[in-house]
């Protein structure tokens, strides 16, 4: 006689708890970048909204900015570090192919054995990790959960290609997942369009970049990319919200990718947010940290006073892949 498995239940609700960031020492202005190409402070803002960024020194490692990111979301969550019961960490400027850098982090931060698992999911990843970890907090298999999003695109910044030269930063975000009395997160819109991989990719194969001794920069074709996610992603984000139940009006915050100034303008428009919606617009002075973004923009938002704690905030996050996901939170 066969006999029934058990399965294990978890919190009714999750909710992000709290939120903390790693910003990079270094200050790279415009002028700096314009030493390596042929362009002009005026043309890169006008053409991506990046006043500056923040790049990691030699010191400033992906585990060293994980690790300092993660510390400060658990104690903006109130959390201590052996509570934690999962490591997510979406990145994909960590070089080895393995052990995952999640585990590094993991055992950095104090956590007592907790599981921990890397997402390659590009500049949805950090979206990715928040669906995960409201999954395993409401399905039973962790109670507290540590999401990280992480990069040092620096790395990877080919600094004499003009159309991508001045896009990249590094930098960390962190956010602790875990139960609520509420509904914290909304269900997750996300997909991926593999057909479409080559429009952002690595110049080349990590095994073909040993072999002919080309740098796997990264690589992007701007208009197709900037068509992309300006209006098919604003089509993403407007099921996020009606699969949450949240209308244009009730919303207090849109939280998307911070890619490109002219898309986070493009899908405003598209999605014809009122004039009460706080926008993130941290891409100015931090540029595009990929996987970090959101986390980013939500703690700047935060500190500068546009959001506060319980807002109603859309996140989106589009990239590499082609990958997006879209979720409405409440602010921590």
């Amino acid at each position: 006689m066969t006999s029934a498995i058990r399965t294990s239940g978890g919190a009714q609700h999750a909710s992000i708890l709290g939120v903390g960031v790693y910003r990079p020492s270094r200050i790279v202005t415009n002028a700096e970048i314009c030493e390596h190409i042929d362009s002009s402070d005026e043309w890169i803002r006008t053409r991506s909204g990046i006043v500056s960024r923040r790049w990691a020194t030699p010191e400033e490692t992906v585990a060293s900015m994980s690790v300092a990111a993660g510390g400060k979301a658990l104690a903006s969550a109130g959390i201590q570090a052996d509570q934690v019961d999962c490591v997510l960490v979406s990145t994909v400027s960590h070089f080895s192919q393995t052990p995952a850098i999640a585990t590094t982090i993991a055992s950095e931060i104090g956590t007592d054995g907790a599981a921990a698992m890397d997402i390659s999911a590009a500049c949805a990843g950090f979206c990715y990790g928040v669906e995960l970890a409201q999954s395993m907090v409401r399905g039973g298999s962790a109670t507290y959960v540590l999401v990280i999003g992480v990069e040092r695109l620096s790395d990877l910044t080919d600094l004499k290609d003009r159309s991508t030269a001045f896009l990249f930063g590094d930098g960390a975000g962190a956010v602790v997942v875990g139960p609520s009395e509420e509904p914290g997160i909304g269900p997750v819109v996300w997909g991926s369009d593999g057909g479409a991989a080559d429009l952002i990719r690595q110049k080349a194969p990590w095994d073909d970049a040993l072999s002919s001794g080309e740098y796997p920069y990264l690589v992007m074709q701007g208009n197709p990319v900037f068509r992309w996610a300006s209006y098919a992603m604003a089509k993403v984000a407007e099921e996020a919200l009606e699969r949450a139940g949240v209308s244009i009006a009730d919303l207090d915050a849109f939280i998307p990718h911070q890619a490109n100034m002219r898309i986070t303008d493009a899908m405003v428009k598209a999605l014809k947010l009122p004039s009460h919606v706080a926008i993130a617009r941290d891409i100015a002075e931090q540029g595009n940290t990929s996987a970090a973004s959101i986390p980013l923009a939500m703690e700047r938002m935060l500190a500068a006073g546009e959001v506060k704690s319980g807002d109603t905030a859309l996140i989106i996050g589009f990239g590499a892949g082609l990958v997006y996901a879209a979720q409405v939170i409440r602010v921590p």
